[in-house]
């Protein structure tokens, strides 16, 4: 019986020499999600947005919201060894370029905080690239910390806002 429900975020700016394009691989990533780690029960388009960091490249960002039987800690496990499927190398700048990143953004019980994961993830509020998405599929879903859904979250960080003198 699944117990859990998590916010994924799903993101790739480098092509795979089989599967093709960064669109590509998300839809492989979501594909082999599905069945293996819980059921995805929404997912949401695929958004192309500008890189953060040093990478140059252009991503391609989703998010799915998945209910899973997986605690968050073998979850992490799991969506570590999906990287690693996918031919993830964990090395080199933290921003650059990479085949898959999955990210657990939020998760049904709350709040989990230990030295290898920290739900809410802890820079999503300040990413439009993972609000966007989300919103799409999670509107309501509230961030434990703040007390604010996702679609508030996403229209805070996107209002515009005045020029300084």
């Amino acid at each position: 019986m699944a117990k859990h429900l998590y916010l994924i975020a799903l993101g790739s700016n480098q092509r795979h020499p089989r599967l093709g394009s960064p669109r590509q691989v998300v839809r492989k990533a979501i594909a082999l999600i599905d069945g293996s780690l819980g059921k995805v029960k929404a997912a949401s388009a695929i958004f192309d947005t500008p890189p953060l960091g040093p990478s140059r490249r252009h991503y391609a960002n989703a998010a799915i919201v998945l209910k899973s039987k997986l605690g968050p800690r073998k979850m992490l496990d799991c969506l570590l060894a999906t990287e690693a499927m996918l031919g993830r190398e964990r090395r080199g700048a933290p921003w650059g370029a990479r085949v898959i990143d999955l990210d657990i953004v939020l998760w049904s019980g709350g709040i989990k905080a230990n030295r290898r994961l920290q739900i809410p993830h802890p820079r999503f509020r300040s990413r439009e690239f993972v609000l966007r998405p989300a919103a799409k599929i999670a509107p309501d879903w509230r961030d434990p910390l703040t007390g604010l859904n996702v679609s508030h979250l996403l229209a805070r960080l996107t209002r515009p806002r005045p020029l300084s003198k």
